[in-house]
């Protein structure tokens, strides 16, 4: 995990500052408003990093969260492979977190393909971990993803292509963000994602998964761990965010209102906070330098209310 040191660095560096950002006053590491009794573990999703050249996946997020008290580590799994895959790999780092910070267990936050990541963990390991929060999580599987499964039939010169094209663009990010001995499989991360694919995953860990099709799961499941979500449900937000015309283009091939690449009732996981902000896929990371819709909460802080969410709760 090549990030801890720098987030430990920041909160240090939190603990005898105070940052006044335009319009609001963030407060200072003293007041514990994202003090979360156990550590927080943000797990990225499909082409995901950590950190590459500065740049973070989760754009100014932890940074926000050490800011005023939380202890954050952001997970680094392979860019494209399977759910229990990156779930074994999220494991191994949860156990390390673990052991740096003394605590028992962990508070998962999970974007997109992070989501089952997480969940897996949550659900093969409980002790471990005190929630699971689904961020425009594929939690039952995404639409898109079956049209591409669709488009490129086993075995054909399509598929070969761009599974040649998936391994050079996650090869490039693994080896940018320092994670080359990570492996990788896009084929693995395309079947986790479509819609077969997730309810099989479901099927063996089910926790927090609503029994009904865009309903709520179990606020705290069987296995103790408290199970949490919230998403965006759109496509268009910024009109100088280069990644919308992507995004509203894939966002065309769903049924129901959603983010570019995950339906609304899809990433319903446990307690649904809210499944309709006015934010895309890379909105709910405050992707693509923080820009987002000028008229709705700012991605950065719904996750700062998320952590506080968790410390009321005792977690």
């Amino acid at each position: 995990m090549k990030t801890v040191k720098g987030i430990l660095i920041s909160l240090l560096f939190a603990a005898t500052s105070l940052s006044v950002f335009a319009g609001s006053t963030v407060p200072s590491a003293n007041t514990g408003y994202t003090q979360t009794k156990y550590p927080i573990v943000l797990v990225h999703g499909l082409f995901g990093f950590d950190n590459i050249a500065g740049f973070d996946y989760f754009h100014a997020i932890p940074q926000a969260l050490t800011r005023s008290g939380a202890k954050v580590f952001v997970a680094q799994v392979s860019a494209t492979n399977s759910s229990e895959q990156r779930g074994e790999q999220l494991l191994r780092q949860v156990r390390y977190v673990r052991a740096v910070t003394g605590a028992n267990k962990v508070n998962l936050i999970g974007h997109s393909h992070g989501s089952p990541t997480a969940r897996y963990v949550a659900s093969v390991a409980p002790q471990f971990v005190a929630s699971v929060t689904s961020v425009g999580g594929v939690n039952k599987g995404s639409e898109f993803a079956d049209v591409v499964r669709k488009a490129f039939q086993p075995g054909s010169v399509g598929e070969a292509g761009a599974v040649a094209a998936a391994n050079a663009l996650s090869g490039l990010i693994s080896f940018l963000s320092g994670g080359s001995s990570l492996p990788q499989d896009p084929l693995a991360s395309l079947d986790s994602l479509s819609t077969k694919g997730s309810l099989a995953f479901n099927a063996k860990y089910p926790e927090g998964i609503p029994t009904s099709r865009c309903g709520e799961g179990q606020y705290r499941a069987s296995n103790g761990v408290y199970y949490y979500s919230w998403s965006g449900t759109s496509t268009v937000t910024n009109v100088l965010d280069l990644s919308d015309p992507v995004l509203f283009a894939t966002g065309l091939f769903f049924s129901e209102a959603n983010d570019g690449l995950v339906g609304r009732c899809s990433t319903h996981l446990g307690r649904v906070i809210r499944d309709n902000y006015r934010m895309n896929h890379l909105d709910e990371v405050n992707g693509f330098f923080g820009l987002h819709h000028l008229f709705d909460t700012d991605p950065v802080t719904v996750y700062r209310q998320h952590a506080n969410r968790l410390k009321q709760q005792g977690l």
